[in-house]
């Protein structure tokens, strides 16, 4: 059972209130790690990459380096965008599946599901589910809100939905 088919936006939006606060990329620098996507994959990947949208909660696109089909960033410090990433393990925790973990929490925005997870040092980054491909998104400290939280994943979910169909991605880790 998918435990993300279940939990609609109004779950998902509380706990980005609070947890959105300390979003950050890894770095808050321009060199973003390049997946390397499987065969299956990497052709998901490089069709997102097609369609992505020019902005994102109003920041222009901005790819960081090196460039690459499997990333894509908007404004400075960037959103980031990774496809082809290996599973999270949060993804198959039995405590996240049960609501147990508060460090992770899976929703849908527009049709596409989330795993929202923070990270050490307080930051968040959220990864599809039910997809072909996970791809991940990862958001800078300036966005401490949810509402643009949920804008950056609402922006993104009608080139998700059209480029990575659902299903299960690749098991490997």
């Amino acid at each position: 059972m998918n435990f993300f088919r279940h939990r609609p936006l109004g779950l998902l939006a509380p706990a980005l209130l609070i947890a959105v606060a300390g979003c950050s990329t890894a770095d808050d620098s321009d060199a973003v790690a390049v997946p390397t996507p499987d065969g299956k994959t990497a052709p998901l990947c490089r069709d997102l990459d097609k369609v992505l949208p020019r902005t994102v909660d109003g920041q222009s696109r901005r790819d960081p380096e090196p460039r690459s089909a499997y990333t894509a960033g908007w404004g400075s410090p960037a959103i980031i965008l990774r496809c082809g990433i290996v599973r999270p393990p949060k993804m198959v925790d039995p405590k996240v599946a049960q609501g147990e973990d508060p460090n992770a929490i899976g929703g849908g925005v527009n049709g596409v599901d989330w795993l929202m997870e923070k990270e050490d040092g307080g930051t968040w980054r959220f990864t599809t589910s039910g997809r072909l491909a996970y791809v991940q998104v990862t958001l800078p400290k300036k966005l401490s809100g949810s509402d643009h939280s949920a804008q950056v994943l609402m922006d993104l979910a009608g080139a998700v939905k059209k480029a990575v169909p659902e299903g299960l991605a690749s098991m490997r880790y």
